[in-house]
């Protein structure tokens, strides 16, 4: 450890990742003096714009906008700059018959599939407002007998009574049922409701008939407005915030792991980076998982056993691997509108072959027959590729953290093999068009984006780990149980997506506190 006297700050965010970025430009506009330490060479986390090969670059991890709080951007004065904006959802059919939806309209089913298509997207859509109203906020903690928590709780009911009795009952019988049963009792299109089967467990560790799956879809609609692939792909939405921060006064240094977070008399005092280098803080907020945050940088020692416990187990491992493939030129979908190949395209063609892909995965093996979610970005973007070449970016769900044997090379090159053979009927020229391809399973996200289990919510999606008890019961509001320690990411209430709605909690929470 260096001698030199440590730089104090007002507070210390650990990671660049976009909830990251907007906690400190909060702070910073707030007058703080914020220091950012980024364990990687450029700031975003798993929001981020990367060269996969020899000219062509893909947005990482997270390739679409689409719950990017409107608070958040008031809040930044921030205008995200996109590509192509509501985007179609095509769900694309072997014979050519694709099934088009955005926001209520429906294109490709039949005319009753049509008007129970908009009545089921108006009603779900006013049943996530409820919990869209919760994401802003810090959610109230339970048999506190604080009155702000008290008070909280009765707003939340009174929220809910507003639905009406009847649309009021429907929305608790709802949030634990599973997706399956509900989109069966609708539509009579096997693709519609293969493609809202996929919506609704996307990134998840869930199936279509798991409980709660109809949670994770209104969770999903919550965040307001249709997907946007951003311009210069998503590291241009983060490299944009953490332009904000820097006019906000927030020093950002990236190539600075944080080895440690320093305690003193029982709080925090600061972080130590794996060079030797300390500064020091009495607000330190990590933006890194619960799971490395307490276990590894905090250290269990400086936190009860009960809670140790209980961050321990939380259900973390991610089942959704990436594909990012540099081509030749545009592969021929037959039938596929010119128009659509900017959208938003799903192999999901029915909700039962969404549920028989989740099963493998069960057993810590991947689909046969995997759901596929793929856009081709630099068809309005040409900064991602040479002229007349195309990326194509794939999320391929659902695929183990850790499958029997690793993932040896054998195991990567069978998973590749798998998901072209999945689309050769879609896209028959796909594989002769190839230039390179680059595979990230739950096992590579964790180690390139420093994500444990490599999921990308940071933590499952579940009842047990949502709202009051996210990421774990008496830590749901993004205070940690030792003075001066706070989480500001995906982990923490409302969950993940790239909304940037945890970091300004945070950041909110923290402001408050120093008044008083």
């Amino acid at each position: 450890m260096t001698t030199e006297r440590p730089e104090r700050f007002d507070a210390i965010v650990i990671g660049a990742g976009h909830n990251g970025l907007v906690c400190a430009a909060l702070l910073g506009k707030a007058g703080k003096r914020v220091l950012v330490l980024e364990a990687g060479s450029q700031v975003g986390g798993a929001a981020v714009t990367r060269e996969f090969a020899d000219g062509f670059a893909v947005s990482a991890c997270a390739h679409l906008v689409y719950q990017l709080q409107p608070a958040v951007t008031r809040a930044l004065d921030f205008k995200p700059k996109y590509a192509v904006e509501g985007l179609d959802t095509v769900a694309l059919d072997r014979a050519g018959a694709h099934v088009r939806y955005t926001g209520g309209e429906l294109r490709g089913a039949g005319e009753g599939d049509r008007e129970r298509y908009r009545d089921f997207h108006r009603r779900m859509t006013r049943y996530a407002g409820v919990l869209d109203h919760w994401l802003n906020r810090p959610p109230p903690r339970l048999a506190t007998g604080d009155l702000d928590d008290r008070l909280g709780l009765i707003g939340m009911g009174l929220r809910l009574r507003r639905l009406g009795k009847r649309d009021m009952r429907e929305f608790l019988r709802l949030i634990a049922s599973n997706v399956y049963d509900e989109l069966d009792a609708h539509f009579a299109s096997p693709l519609l409701k293969g493609a809202l089967a996929f919506d609704a467990v996307l990134g998840t560790g869930l199936g279509p008939r798991s409980p709660n799956s109809v949670m994770t879809y209104l969770y999903r609609l919550a965040g307001g407005g249709e997907p946007a692939v951003p311009a210069g792909g998503m590291g241009m939405v983060t490299a944009d915030l953490a332009g904000i921060a820097n006019n906000a006064g927030v020093d950002i240094r990236t190539d600075s792991t944080v080895a440690r977070i320093v305690v003193e008399t029982g709080r925090v005092a600061g972080v130590e980076t794996v060079a030797g280098r300390r500064f020091d803080s009495r607000t330190v907020i990590s933006n890194a998982d619960p799971k490395r945050t307490i276990i590894e940088l905090l250290g269990t020692r400086h936190v009860e056993t009960g809670f140790t416990r209980r961050i321990h187990h939380i259900r973390m491992q991610g089942t959704a691997a990436k594909l990012h493939l540099a081509l030749d030129g545009l592969p021929e979908i037959p039938d596929l509108e010119p128009r659509d190949y900017a959208q938003r395209l799903v192999v999901a063609p029915d909700a039962h072959y969404v549920e028989r892909a989740f099963n493998p995965v069960k057993y810590a093996e991947f689909s046969p027959r995997p759901a596929i979610e793929m856009i081709f970005p630099s068809l309005r973007d040409t900064s991602l590729a040479p002229a007349g070449k195309h990326v194509m970016s794939a999320i391929v769900q659902y695929v183990p953290y850790a499958p029997a044997g690793g993932w040896s090379e054998t195991a990567r090159r069978a998973l590749i093999d798998t998901v072209l053979q999945t689309l050769r009927p879609y896209a028959p020229d796909l594989e002769s068009r190839i230039v390179a391809s680059e595979l990230l399973t739950p096992a590579d996200v964790e180690r390139e984006f420093t994500i444990t289990g490599g999921h990308w919510h940071h933590g499952e999606l579940a009842l047990a780990q949502f709202l009051f008890v996210r990421p774990v019961a008496g830590a749901a509001q993004y205070r940690m149980p030792i003075d001066g320690l706070y989480l500001c990411g995906a982990g923490t209430h409302p969950g993940g997506g790239v909304s940037g709605a945890a970091g300004r909690n945070a950041a909110n929470v923290i402001l408050e506190r120093d008044k008083t």
